[in-house]
């Protein structure tokens, strides 16, 4: 990965990120979109090819943060096509190795680099347009990943189902391969400060301050996924929705949804990016809410599905720019650590509305999702007056630390 990159434009740069995003977060939907295929063609139990989702996201949530740490000092540019081309490697495991337990370790790899690709994706985005910009480049990537969410699991099915599962990890290789070359062209250098230090970073990035705005991203993805984990099944038994149309229809409203609201969400985090999540906050605790007293009207549901998506991914921008500002000179490895937390969001939020469904009832899942987000605006109100370090007087601050946040 020497290729010299050429002078380019920031809207080559933003673009190039956008569609490297789309392509990992893709390449990680596809699974969900085959589990029976996968199960069939392994011989393992639906949960043990579930499991493979689970492995790819405890990758990204522990080994995205481990790796940013060993690469703190690497340009952002080398760490990006190196990540790319093992991702891309990997992939080729499901397609030449015919056994599980390997594939498996693959995907805690896969979701490891992903993590890493990403962090240095916003540290490349944020770094090429002007500090008050810095949240609409966030959002770019972000918008890959939402845009991923919506028709990652969907164009997976219809892969695997015309071409066999295999085959999709094939095309997965081939545009990861067409993309990685891109990149190789694309790409600035963008490197890292001099004095920078893993232990330096690390003061910094897991600073009381960064962690306070972290809690409020795993409240927030907590509330979320407690009651979207449990949506089709609420939709059948609370609203009265059955029809595989019907329930298919309210999906693809939340996926539209967060794709709009992460593409948008950018503005307001560069606007004022504190004020953003506590509103947003308010958004998806009023919508779950709303969603638990009237989940027997199909149309007040859709229109709570609706804000549930626009407020939860159009506050992730505002999220990602927040902990980089208030990390200063830990920007390059505090911008892996969003991803963790909504990951560890995403895992509490669906054993929280598991457990409540055990003790209660159904709707018991729509509450505690609401309780929670209320926790989350409590907490984001409470981190409204957090501000970053000084900076540094020696002039030598890294391109990642100079973004500004209206706070």
């Amino acid at each position: 990965m020497t290729v010299t990159a050429v002078p380019t434009r920031p809207t080559a740069v933003l673009g190039l990120l956008f569609v490297a995003a789309f392509t990992m977060d893709c390449a990680e939907m596809l699974v969900l979109g085959m589990l029976d295929l996968i199960s069939a063609g392994l011989a393992v139990s639906v949960p043990a090819a579930g499991a493979l989702v689970t492995a790819s996201a405890a990758g990204c949530a522990i080994g995205g943060p481990v790796l940013a740490l060993l690469t703190t000092r690497l340009d952002r540019r080398r760490v990006l096509l190196w990540s790319a081309a093992v991702f891309v490697l990997l992939h080729l495991v499901p397609v030449l190795v015919d056994g599980y337990s390997l594939f498996l370790v693959a995907r805690v790899a896969i979701g490891a680099l992903q993590g890493l690709f990403i962090a240095a994706a916003f540290t490349t985005a944020t770094s090429i347009v002007p500090p008050e910009q810095a949240g609409r480049a966030i959002a770019v990537v972000i918008s890959g990943c939402a845009s991923a969410s919506a028709l990652g699991m969907p164009m997976g099915t219809v892969l695997g189902y015309a071409l066999g599962w295999r085959a999709s990890f094939v095309a997965v290789v081939v545009v990861g391969a067409g993309v990685l070359l891109a990149a190789a062209v694309v790409l600035p250098s963008v490197p890292t400060s001099p004095e920078a230090q893993a232990t330096g970073q690390s003061r910094h990035a897991f600073a009381p301050r960064v962690l306070a705005v972290l809690a409020v991203c795993c409240l927030i993805f907590a509330g979320i996924q407690s009651a979207l984990t449990y949506l089709v099944p609420f939709l059948g038994e609370v609203t009265g929705v059955s029809a595989a149309a019907a329930i298919g229809g309210f999906l693809m409203l939340y996926g539209v949804a967060t794709t709009v609201g992460s593409a948008a969400g950018g503005r307001f985090a560069d606007t004022d990016a504190a004020r953003t999540l506590m509103l947003g906050s308010v958004g998806v605790a009023a919508s779950l809410f709303t969603m638990h007293l009237l989940g027997d009207s199909a149309v007040v549901v859709a229109a709570a599905v609706l804000v549930l998506g626009l407020c939860g991914m159009g506050m992730a921008p505002a999220m990602q720019h927040r902990v980089v500002t208030l990390a200063g000179p830990g920007a390059p490895l505090a911008a892996s650590l969003p991803a963790s937390a909504v990951n560890a969001g995403i895992a509490g939020g669906s054993l929280a509305g598991g457990a409540a469904i055990d003790h209660a009832s159904l709707p018991a899942a729509i509450l505690t999702g609401a309780v929670i987000a209320l926790a989350a605006v409590a907490a984001a109100v409470a981190t409204r007056r957090l501000r970053p370090p000084p900076a540094p007087t020696d002039g030598h601050a890294a391109p990642e630390a100079a973004e500004p946040v209206a706070a």
